[in-house]
C-alpha cells in the first residue's frame, strides 16, 4: 500500500460517524486500518446487506471480537501492541470498562497515540449526555446562523460535527500525536469532541460576533446569504446557480454579464439596499437556464458555479478531469484528498462485512493458527458466515495484500 501513512498501524474499535470517516481518511492516506466489529454486528448481519456508512468503511479489515467476552480485551491488547494508534468512540468510560481503557493499552504499548471521539468530551457537565452531530452544531452556536431570516435553523447535514468538527479533528489529532511520538517515544491519549470541533470550525464567525462584525440575526450579514452578491438563485428550468462576487472587481464583472452595468443600483456594501439589488438579480436569473448561465459565465472572471445534485456531481467536466470520483466496488465514491505528488493516496478497497476477515487478520497480525482456532471455539472472535471465495471476500483481501 502506498501513501504517506505506509507502515503506520492503527485499531479501529468499531462505531458510528466520525469515528469511521476518521479511519477512512487515514487508510486512504495509506495507513493499515483494521476495524474491530463487535460480535454481535457481525452475527447479526444479513448476509448481503450493505451498511449506509458502506462509503465511510472502505479500505480497512474487520474482525469480530466479542469485547464482553473474559478473553475479547486481550484480543485487543494483543493488537495494540503493534499499532501506533487506536480509534475509540464510546461513551466517556466505557472502554475502560470494557479492559480497553487508555491506561490498560498504553501499558502495552507506550508508544501508542490513544484517539477519542465524543460529543461532548471526556469531561464536562455533558460528558455522558448522549447527543448526535445536530446537538453538538446547537450548542456551538453555529446552528442558530445557519438558515432564513424568516424560517428556522437549517441542519447542514451532518457535515460540521460528524465529519469536520470530529472525523477531520480526529485525524489531524492522530497524525499530529504520531508526528510527536516519533520525537519522543511516547505516546498520549487525544481527547477529539464534536463539540471543540465544532467551534473551531466556527472561529471566525466568533471573532466576528465578538468584536461587532456579525448580526445574530440569520440571513443579514455577508456570508450566510445576508449579501445578493453571495448567495443562490433559481434559474428558468427551475434550479439553481451560486455566485460569490465578494471583491469589487468580481462583482463589476458579475454586474456587466447580468447587463446592469449601466443601471442605477445601490452600492454594493450598502446594506439597506441589499432587498433591491436581489430582487434585481434574481429577476435576471430566471430570464435563461442553469445551464445556459454557466456557459454565459464560463469566460467571465467573476465567482460563479451551477448548483449540481449529488448525481450530477461526478458527472461534471472538472471532477472528471481530476478524477474526484473513483469507482469502489461498483459505487462512485469521492476520491481520497489532499493529493500528494509523491506518495498518493488510494482507496486501498471497499467496505468490509462485519467480521469478514477475522482469521487471516489475526493471524497476519501475530496470532498462531492455534491461537486463532481457540479464539473461534470459544466464540471469543466470530468470522463473518461468508463463503470461501466469495466475490467481496476476494476483493477486499486483494485490495488489502496488494
Amino acid at each position: 500500500m502506498a501513501g504517506p501513512l505506509a507502515g503506520v498501524k492503527v485499531v479501529e474499535i468499531g462505531s458510528i460517524g466520525p469515528g469511521p470517516w476518521c479511519a477512512m481518511m487515514l487508510s486512504d492516506m495509506g495507513a493499515e486500518v483494521l476495524r474491530v466489529d463487535r460480535a454481535a454486528a457481525v452475527r447479526d448481519h444479513v448476509p448481503g446487506e450493505q451498511s449506509y456508512e458502506f462509503a465511510t468503511l472502505r479500505g480497512r479489515r474487520s474482525v469480530g471480537v466479542d469485547l464482553k467476552h473474559p478473553g475479547g480485551a486481550e484480543v485487543v491488547l494483543r493488537l495494540v501492541e503493534q499499532a501506533d494508534a487506536l480509534i475509540e468512540g464510546s461513551r466517556p468510560g466505557v472502554a475502560e470498562r470494557l479492559g480497553i481503557g487508555p491506561d490498560a493499552c498504553l501499558a502495552r504499548n507506550p508508544r501508542l497515540v490513544y484517539g477519542r471521539m465524543t460529543g461532548w468530551g471526556q469531561d464536562g457537565p455533558l460528558a455522558q449526555a448522549p447527543g448526535h452531530d445536530l446537538n453538538y452544531l446547537a450548542l456551538s452556536g453555529l446552528l442558530h446562523a445557519i438558515g432564513p431570516a424568516d424560517g428556522r435553523p437549517v441542519p447542514p447535514l451532518n457535515l460540521v460535527g460528524d465529519y469536520g468538527g470530529g472525523g477531520m479533528l480526529l485525524a489531524f489529532g492522530i497524525v499530529a500525536g504520531l508526528f510527536e511520538a516519533a520525537r519522543s517515544g511516547q505516546g498520549q491519549v487525544l481527547d477529539a469532541a464534536m463539540l471543540d470541533g465544532s467551534l473551531l470550525l466556527g472561529s471566525l464567525f466568533h471573532g466576528l460576533r465578538q468584536t461587532g462584525w456579525w448580526r445574530d440575526e440569520r440571513e443579514s450579514n455577508r456570508l450566510d446569504g445576508g449579501a445578493p452578491y453571495y448567495g443562490t438563485y433559481e434559474t428558468a428550468d427551475g434550479k439553481w446557480v451560486a455566485i460569490a462576487a465578494n471583491e469589487p472587481k468580481f462583482y463589476a464583472v458579475l454586474l456587466d454579464t447580468l447587463g446592469l452595468a449601466g443601471d442605477e443600483l445601490p452600492e454594493q456594501q450598502d446594506e439597506r439596499g441589499w432587498p433591491e439589488l436581489r430582487r434585481r438579480f434574481a429577476a435576471v436569473f430566471r430570464t435563461k437556464t442553469r445551464d445556459h448561465w454557466a456557459e454565459i459565465f464560463r469566460a467571465r472572471e467573476t465567482c460563479f458555479a451551477p448548483v449540481l445534485t449529488l448525481d450530477e456531481a461526478p458527472k461534471h467536466e472538472h471532477s472528471i478531469a481530476r478524477d474526484a470520483f473513483v469507482p469502489v466496488d461498483g459505487v462512485l465514491q469521492p476520491a481520497p484528498a489532499p493529493r500528494f505528488a509523491r506518495t498518493p493516496a488510494a482507496v486501498a478497497g471497499p467496505a468490509a462485512v462485519p467480521g469478514e476477515h477475522t482469521e487471516k487478520a489475526l493471524r497476519d497480525w501475530g496470532f498462531s493458527p492455534e491461537e486463532v482456532t481457540g479464539l473461534v471455539a470459544a466464540q471469543t472472535v466470530v468470522q463473518a458466515a461468508c463463503p470461501a471465495g466469495h466475490p467481496r471476500n476476494d476483493v477486499n483481501q486483494q485490495a488489502v495484500d496488494s
